[in-house]
């Protein structure tokens, strides 16, 4: 079902459809030339326009990003291994890295039941990750789309000219299907189009600020580091930082096919049917394009969730999530668009503790 609620997000309100949105939709469903009539069934529904932007303070603003975020590092010092474990990391079943570093330990219930919540979520173009056979090197997609400009990474084969680096990519594509080629109305994610794979990553942190307004952040540093009496608290505790922020993460196809349409992936990876059935476990860093296997993240260790099978998700699922975003009381619109992805992390950078466990069917 697609809504009648079409306009683009604007800076201060969203409004609603205009007369013309309507009658376009009442003469594309053809209503008058069917045997019901006006009593048939289209393909939209009458929906109220989204509420505006939460008002009130923003205290998360800035506390970790700007002047306040840390540093990239150098990966190697003097032939030596120097930073913590990296991500994102080969996650195929059976794989181990090798960092003599290796700080911390995952964890490995859901972050729920360890009093983490989801701070924010943005998306990658391609996978990060690897899982051989599910997105790996030789996984198929569209050729016709360049990446977004100014997110650009590594000068590897797989980065487009002009554009941001592109990750692997996932097996579902097929160029004689529809569902892979017939673009899909956007109106809230940009850069984004049907048939890529996407990495979807949503940072949880116990230091943030859970449970009220301020909740969700972008850049996802301010979520994850909002609460400074909690975060020096871990420190003084000497709680692992494994134990209070972690991500979790999950790839799709998208295809303009409403039966795979998800409402809700703003609050956490889906866990349904194979969903999330096989997730690898283990310590890494924050990724992006600004670090490769040279240049280290300083944020490590953190716990990493991959569910290792990519899935087929509606371009609609991904459009109501930006949508979603757009309503927070933080701006999130830096993150509405698909950012590059870091190399895959070396062997000597990847943590030596990477569990593979089926998930049980639990609160994710």
């Amino acid at each position: 079902m697609l809504s009648l609620y079409t306009s683009i997000f604007a800076a201060e309100a969203p409004s609603g459809s205009t007369c013309y949105d309507i009658k376009k939709a009442y003469v594309d469903s053809t209503c008058c030339s069917t045997p019901e009539g006006l009593a048939s069934t289209t393909n939209f529904v009458i929906a109220a326009s989204p509420p505006p932007v939460m008002a009130g303070t923003n205290i998360c603003a800035g506390v970790a990003s700007g002047d306040n975020r840390a540093a990239n590092i150098a990966c190697m010092e003097d032939a030596t291994i120097a930073a913590l474990e990296q991500a994102g990391a080969n996650v195929t079943a059976g794989y181990v890295g090798s960092n003599p570093n290796t700080a911390g330990s995952p964890i490995m219930d859901s972050y729920f039941s360890k009093g983490l919540c989801p701070v924010n979520v943005h998306w990658h173009y391609g996978a990060e990750h690897l899982s051989v056979g599910e997105f790996d090197e030789n996984g198929v997609g569209p050729t016709t789309y360049v990446a977004p400009t100014g997110d650009s990474g590594d000068t590897s084969r797989r980065k487009l000219a002009a554009g941001a680096r592109r990750g692997f990519e996932c097996y579902h594509y097929d160029p004689s299907d529809s569902r892979f080629t017939t673009e899909y109305d956007w109106k809230y994610c940009t850069d984004t189009h049907v048939g890529e794979t996407y990495e979807v990553h949503w940072p949880h942190s116990a230091v943030g600020a859970c449970h009220t307004p301020n909740q969700y952040q972008t850049p996802f540093y301010d979520g994850v580091f909002c609460n400074p009496a909690a975060v020096n608290l871990s420190i003084l505790t000497n709680v692992q930082v494994s134990q209070s922020i972690g991500v979790q993460s999950q790839v799709f196809t998208i295809v303009n096919d409403e039966s795979f349409y998800y409402p809700d992936m703003m609050r956490g990876a889906i866990v349904e049917g194979s969903m999330w059935s096989d997730v690898a476990y283990y310590t890494g860093s924050t990724t992006g394009t600004s670090r490769d296997n040279s240049i280290c993240s300083p944020y490590a260790p953190i716990t990493w969730q991959v569910d290792r099978k990519c899935h087929l998700i509606s371009a609609s699922s991904f459009d109501q999530m930006c949508q979603d975003m757009l309503s927070q009381r933080d701006d999130m619109s830096g993150d509405i668009y698909p950012h590059g992805a870091r190399t895959l992390v070396s062997d000597e950078l990847a943590a030596s503790n990477q569990a593979n466990r089926r998930h049980l069917r639990a609160d994710k």
